[in-house]
């Protein structure tokens, strides 16, 4: 694969100028970057949202529409923990201790994934090459749905707007059953790593180990506590996931398919026009931004642009950073994309896919 370079040329001084000032105001402020009461409060609400259900559902005589209402509780409560704790946490701005930000991190485990892929996808995939097509793979869904403009062109993506969001929903169940073992096998033969390059074997035997305990507490548990048919356990399994899938999938589009950011291109040479953290600005768009809800439910993932250029600052910061951000890439004549609410940002995402959906010498 091509080496992609940044340009290391930023005459007007834009990062320089707005690392200074995010600097200042943690430093005015006596603040820390990474969480504080608020995330503690808020991962403790998302443990429970996501896991007292599942007590309930093994411990409690309950109908069966009932279970099935739980498992979608869970589902909300599965993407909360992965928007809310353990994203902030691989990125290591959950705690300054270094072995809090490890054991909340280590909660993707829970969750169906895996830490050295996960930090390989998207703290050193996504977060780098932002938006570019075969090195950033948030942005590859195969064959089944055209995300950049770039990718080639089927004609079955002619119907993508309409059939995409069904295929949202299977996000989390991937990384449960095939994502990890292609992810693994693919990221240690190309020596990816976050920091240092780990053993393979250890990284093996951890995916092997957190995937049959992962299979026996939600599978094999219900099985054994409940009197239910393994059919129906399997269905309960299928709609947590398919819930958080969905949530996680439609949150990521938002930030980075949507019509005002850009999927560049490198060059010949593989040179891409901006420095990284202005490239940043155009691949990356904000949507919600003042929607109380939103911000707390997303773990601050409206705030898209301020965490792609500072991703090891807590999400609890990011309403705050918005107003720097915003006024130093205005100052600099730089683009700052938002969508002021959700549901622009969906009908936006939708007519992107449209778009996308298009042959190209009809778009």
């Amino acid at each position: 694969m091509k080496t992609i370079n940044f340009s290391r040329i930023d005459k007007a001084k834009f990062f320089k100028t707005l690392n200074k000032r995010v600097n200042t105001y943690f430093k005015e402020n006596n603040i820390k970057r990474t969480g504080n009461w608020k995330l503690y409060t808020k991962a403790v609400l998302m443990f429970s949202l996501f896991l007292v259900p599942v007590v309930l559902s093994l411990t409690i005589a309950m109908p069966q529409w009932l279970l099935l209402l739980l498992a979608v509780i869970t589902g909300i409560g599965m993407a909360g923990v992965g928007m809310n704790v353990m994203h902030d946490s691989n990125h290591d701005s959950f705690s300054s201790k270094k072995w809090v930000n490890k054991l909340m991190g280590s909660s993707i485990y829970i969750l169906a994934g895996n830490v050295y892929n996960w930090k390989v996808q998207h703290n050193v995939l996504h977060h780098t090459f932002t938006n570019v097509k075969d090195h950033d793979e948030d942005i590859d869904a195969g064959r089944i749905i055209r995300f950049s403009p770039h990718a080639k062109w089927f004609p079955i993506h002619k119907f993508q707007k309409y059939y995409s969001i069904f295929l949202y929903g299977l996000l989390t169940i991937n990384w449960a059953i095939t994502t990890d073992v292609k992810q693994m096998h693919r990221y240690l033969k190309r020596k990816l790593s976050y920091g240092k390059f780990p053993n393979p074997a250890t990284e093996w035997t951890k995916l092997i180990i957190s995937k049959i305990v992962y299979y026996a507490l939600w599978i094999a548990l219900p099985l054994l506590v409940i009197d239910i048919a393994w059919w129906k356990v399997l269905i309960g399994f299928f709609v947590m996931h398919y819930t958080a899938g969905m949530i996680l999938s439609v949150v990521f589009q938002l930030a980075h398919v949507v019509p005002n950011t850009e999927m560049p291109t490198p060059d010949k040479d593989g040179n891409l026009e901006h420095t990284w953290a202005v490239h940043q600005l155009y691949t990356t768009s904000n949507f919600a931004p003042s929607n109380r809800i939103v911000n707390f439910y997303t773990g601050g993932l409206n705030h898209q642009v301020e965490h792609h250029i500072f991703p090891h600052v807590s999400h609890v910061h990011y309403k705050k950073l918005a107003t720097i951000v915003k006024a130093t890439a205005a100052e600099f004549n730089l683009p700052y994309n938002e969508y002021r609410t959700m549901r622009k940002a969906i009908i936006e995402h939708f007519k992107q896919l449209s778009s996308l959906g298009k042959k190209p010498h009809l778009a």
